[in-house]
């Protein structure tokens, strides 16, 4: 996998499949771009150039002790479109990625984007506050860290059933969804971890969302147990200039990984990059 060596000096490990207009994928916590395969495959079988980037501290990227906050993930981003010269990108971000894709536009706007599309997206803003009753509980994430150091392999393979929805009746979550979530969550760092919930929690994007200025496209689930819809997405679609919204009812949080789901989700993508 081709390498792209950052400002900084991070080497950030990234996939580059298939020709045409260049698609660019953001992925959650505590993935890599191994989340993105099959759309990867996808777009790159449907004319289009798949790209997919670990974020640093997570997959093959290096694991610097600092610079887990999203400016610099932000920054990380434009190092990459920059150095492989992408133009008129279409940027595909999911969760944790999609305030990536946020405070891109934020610090960078949109010369090289022509569309956006945020699935399942934590902008603009996940943590609970005053202002934001419907989002998620600071004991919450204080039990997301503090499960992180006790035992972190545990805690993922705790946590797997509700970010893809398998303690719902009737869903269609396979054993493997869960079992991949588990080793992508195991190769990003403990300190990559913990710093990164603080950062997905804590952080606005409410002004970064303001600039969006491209064809964008939101898509949450509504029983999402992980990213709640009310606080995040419905928001969002608030603020982003003529933003469309799409509500996959019963869906959870990993939505382009599940059976039904992924194939929903596909059919939308391709119609975006078409429209």
């Amino acid at each position: 996998m081709p390498i792209l060596t950052t400002r900084d000096g991070v080497e950030i490990h990234y996939k580059d499949w298939g020709s045409g207009r260049p698609v660019v994928f953001i992925h959650g916590w505590p993935l890599n771009a191994d989340a993105w395969e099959d759309q990867m495959k996808l777009v790159a079988d449907h004319g289009f150039r798949g790209i997919a980037h670990d974020r640093r501290g997570h997959g093959r990227s290096s694991q610097p002790w600092d610079g887990y906050d999203f400016d610099t993930f932000a920054d990380d981003l434009n190092d990459l479109l920059t150095g492989l010269d992408l133009h008129e990108v279409t940027l595909v971000a999911h969760s944790m990625g999609g305030g990536e894709l946020a405070r891109y536009i934020g610090r960078h706007g949109t010369g090289r984007i022509s569309r956006a599309l945020l699935l399942s997206a934590i902008p603009p803003l996940m943590g609970r506050t005053a202002g934001n009753p419907e989002g998620v509980p600071g004991e919450v994430i204080d039990g997301i860290r503090a499960g992180i150091l006790k035992e972190r392999s545990q805690f993922w393979k705790d946590l797997a059933p509700s970010f893809f929805g398998a303690n719902r009746p009737g869903n269609q979550v396979t054993q493997g969804n869960q079992d991949a979530y588990w080793l992508m969550a195991m190769h990003q760092s403990i300190k990559a971890g913990v710093d990164c919930a603080t950062a997905f929690a804590e952080t606005d994007f409410t002004e970064d969302l303001k600039k969006f200025d491209v064809p964008t496209l939101i898509i949450h689930g509504d029983d999402d147990q992980i990213v709640p819809i009310d606080a995040t997405s419905r928001k969002a679609a608030r603020l982003v200039p003529n933003a469309r919204l799409k509500v996959y009812e019963g869906a959870g949080h990993g939505i382009a990984a599940v059976p039904g789901e992924k194939e929903r989700f596909n059919q939308d993508l391709l119609d975006f990059l078409g429209s």
